[in-house]
């Protein structure tokens, strides 16, 4: 089981409430319309769904209620990131006119209490106890499938539960995988499992993989005052973002400190003295060692199967994950699956929405009529840094793939005046539509909010509203939204014609003359 560590008040209470020692397992009842085995974002969405929809409900769970997310995840992150802010924030406060008095500094242990603190209070709404009051039956124990219709909960202390189901539904997530890193197995390195557990601030920090993990820390930990370094296979950060917001967001991470150690193969690992840890890479045909105190490994994910005997019951996975259709159903019809032990979009939203898939499609569809399609969802995603990079939909390579053809549009925020007024004017939003169109099929945005900018453009993919009804929509002055709002007035002005505009001339002296 993941330790919470340090083992203060908050996290007491944080184990109180997702994995209460003290908790009885409940007599089980006769049948189960639906037992779901993991009680992550999917496990938690699936149980509280249908027992609020009138099903007789088992909620599985061998770790801790929560999951990844509110444990290990985006909720301690997020803790930490906004600590970090604040700090940078003090940093840069001069040019606002705001003078910080020498000799401020960080205080990393009192972050680090402030982010267990919060997340010990956030922990309720997933607790053993709420899901009870909820009326779904809470097991804690190791789940696992002995036919078609049976599950067994084995405790520690070797106590089995046997619970009856009519459908099964496997959310058991995925965790932190060790990479195929030489001498990785030599030295006690850090994944997010433990990084939370930190208290004391490492002088020199080092991180392997710039994706949303590896880079939403290795700023934060910058800002905090470590030397960090930053190890990345490729030639630039956030590889799978647009080339353009990852650049935008590159630059950032110079200016706040990091070292960004690009383009390093043939990664080496190995104990260096006074328990620090030595990290040997190839740049360029060159070799060289960066000694850190600490290093987070933030490459590899593997799906929780073990243990759950799914060959047992001709479930079909792999070491992506378990295989499902786009009804989320398994090889076998009476067990389906949600969230990231079967999703390639590993995002607590998307196991969010998953979730409500399978409550419709394993209780209240018949046959082929009421079903729900995984493929129907339109999944946003955002990435944490300063500034954010958020994207929803289709980039331009996949608009290719697909044989789509599309117009793309830009607002740059240097042109935005709540932009420039705060100091965030670094950015942009990028839209694109399906050419000749105001249909949109992607976009990008790169700002210090676009976490929360990118829903305006999901609810409009979502409800099939274009750019140019987005530009036609009132916007608060001055927002950041209204980059967006630009990009529908954009949209607008391709539309005028030579013809519209002889026809806006002709209303135009109809009115008011030559």
């Amino acid at each position: 089981m993941i330790q919470l560590q340090p083992h203060d008040e908050h996290n007491r209470e944080l184990e109180s409430n997702v994995h209460p020692p003290e908790w009885q397992n409940p007599t089980p009842a006769d049948n189960y319309h639906l037992v779901v085995i993991g009680a992550g974002t999917a496990g938690l969405v699936t149980a509280a769904g249908a027992a609020g929809l009138g099903a007789r409900v088992a909620l599985i769970e061998r770790e801790l209620m929560g999951g990844d997310c509110l444990n290990v995840g985006c909720v301690p992150s997020k803790g930490l990131i906004g600590a970090a802010r604040v700090a940078a924030t003090v940093r840069d406060a001069a040019p606002f006119g705001v003078n910080v008095p020498e000799g401020s500094a960080v205080d990393f242990g009192k972050a680090m209490e402030r982010m267990r603190e919060k997340r010990a209070g956030i922990s309720h709404v997933d607790s053993a106890q709420r899901f009870k009051d909820l009326g779904v039956d809470v097991f804690l124990g190791q789940g696992k499938f002995t036919d078609d219709n049976t599950v067994t909960v084995t405790r520690k202390d070797g106590s089995v539960s046997q619970l009856k189901f009519k459908k099964g539904v496997i959310a058991t997530g995925a965790r932190a995988a060790a990479p195929p890193i030489k001498g990785l197995d030599s030295v006690d390195y850090l994944t997010n499992e433990n990084l939370f557990s930190l208290t004391e601030l490492p002088k020199r920090f080092g991180i392997v993989g710039s994706g949303p993990i590896g880079a939403e820390m290795a700023q934060s930990f910058a800002r905090f005052g470590s030397e960090v370094f930053l190890f990345e296979r490729g030639d630039h950060i956030l590889t799978r973002e647009d080339d353009e917001a990852a650049a935008v967001v590159q630059n950032q991470f110079e200016k706040d400190g990091v070292n960004l150690m690009l383009n390093s193969k043939d990664m080496e690992l190995a104990p260096a003295a006074d328990g620090k840890i030595s990290v040997k890479v190839t740049q360029n045909g060159t070799q060289s060692e960066t000694v850190v105190d600490q290093l987070l490994v933030a490459v590899g994910r593997a799906p929780n199967t073990d243990g759950l005997n799914l060959e047992g019951v001709n479930v079909d996975f792999d070491k992506k994950g378990i295989q499902v259709n786009d009804n989320l159903q398994t090889t076998n019809p009476r067990i389906y699956a949600a969230g990231d032990i079967c999703s390639k979009y590993q995002f607590t939203h998307a196991a969010d929405f998953q979730a409500r898939i399978v409550i419709q499609n394993a209780l209240f569809a018949v046959g082929p009529f009421g079903k729900k399609k995984s493929s129907d969802l339109i999944i946003p995603w955002a990435t944490y840094t300063s500034p954010e990079i958020a994207h929803v939909g289709m980039y331009p390579k996949d608009a290719k793939e697909a044989g789509i053809e599309i117009d793309t549009y830009t607002q740059q925020l240097e042109h935005v005046d709540r932009a420039i007024l705060e100091g965030n004017d670094e950015g942009f939003v990028k839209v694109h539509t399906k050419k000749g169109t105001d249909k949109i099929v992607g976009a990008t945005i790169v700002a210090e909010n676009a976490g929360d900018l990118i829903s305006e453009i999901t609810v409009a993919m979502q409800n099939k509203i274009g750019l140019a009804g987005i530009g036609s929509t009132i916007h608060p002055y001055p927002t950041q939204a209204d980059a967006i709002r630009k990009l529908g007035d954009q949209f607008n002005k391709t539309k005028l014609t030579p013809f519209s505009e002889k026809m806006l001339g002709l209303l135009r002296r109809l009115n008011v003359g030559k």
